[in-house]
């Protein structure tokens, strides 16, 4: 008997081999996938794509859309498809690197936490506290420690993160390690790590996954709310968040100030919530 033997097929190998084309044949997983890839590659080729500079003011201040100017330009006379296309940009590149960041550690914190009944009590009460706080307090806290800024937005999202995907490991610890190829594998020698990675760990990816694509719209949520109070991304620099917050005051002259990044984020938002649902669907029905 070896411990590969007594390790039962992990959730995620249809993922990994054969499942993969009946998850991508989802529709809505399809259509979610499409919308992000579309909006990603907006932000990454935001330079390419953008029709002029987002931070080059102009003479034609509050102007409503014309060939030139797709969407108009702000108070300043600067290009608002520009800014937005540039506001997708930060938006994107906050959420692709904070999420996975707070995802890992939050990982690795609740299998920590299952090596010891003390370490799993000090753990949990730690992530009530983190969980006690919302995302925008959070976020002012943050601002308060380490200034406000892109940095600041991170680490706020990363944070965020950490108890949410530590709750959910932590929660497949708990019903996993009671299982026969748990007991078999701690019977034939496996130490606890090895367990814990090596077995209980890809038995626990399923919500993990889903857990993933709904972090990622929130933390569109996260910089917008953090660029609208003034803590987010600082000026002159665009995000969808300062855009919003920008447009308030001028929406009866140029409507389309708020409707540009508005729609942004819907959509982004839209596409992780699609990815979610479909990836939920999927793996409920394998």
């Amino acid at each position: 008997m070896t411990t590969t033997a007594e390790a039962p097929p992990t959730a995620t190998a249809a993922v990994r081999g054969g499942g993969r084309p009946r998850l991508l044949r989802s529709p809505v997983l399809s259509m979610g996938i499409g919308l992000v890839v579309v909006l990603v590659l907006a932000g990454v080729l935001a330079p390419l794509l953008a029709p002029a500079s987002p931070t080059r003011q102009g003479p034609l201040a509050l102007a409503d859309p014309s060939s030139a100017h797709p969407l108009g330009t702000d108070e300043y006379g600067r290009d608002l498809f520009s800014r937005v296309l540039y506001g997708l940009r930060q938006d994107v590149f906050a959420t692709v690197v904070a999420v996975p960041i707070g995802a890992l550690a939050g990982i690795l914190i609740g299998l920590a936490s299952g090596l010891a009944r003390w370490l799993d009590t000090v753990v949990q009460r730690a992530f009530d506290v983190m969980l006690s706080f919302t995302a925008l307090v959070a976020g002012v806290t943050v601002a308060m420690l380490i200034g406000s800024g892109r940095t600041a937005v991170m680490v706020t999202i990363a944070l965020v993160n950490v108890p949410l995907f530590g709750r959910l490991i932590r929660s497949s610890v708990v019903s996993e390690r009671q299982r026969d190829y748990v007991v078999a594998a701690a019977a034939i020698g496996s130490g606890r790590v090895r367990i814990l990675l090596r077995h209980i760990l890809p038995n626990g990816l399923d919500p993990l996954i889903v857990q993933f694509a709904l972090s990622m719209s929130t933390a569109v949520f996260i910089e917008g709310g953090m660029s609208y109070v003034g803590i987010g991304i600082p000026p002159p620099a665009p995000s969808l968040g300062s855009l919003l917050q920008g447009s308030m005051n001028f929406l009866a002259q140029n409507p389309w100030y708020a409707i540009g990044p508005m729609a942004a984020v819907t959509l982004l938002v839209l596409g992780f919530q699609l990815v979610a649902d479909g990836l939920t669907a999927s793996l409920l029905r394998r």
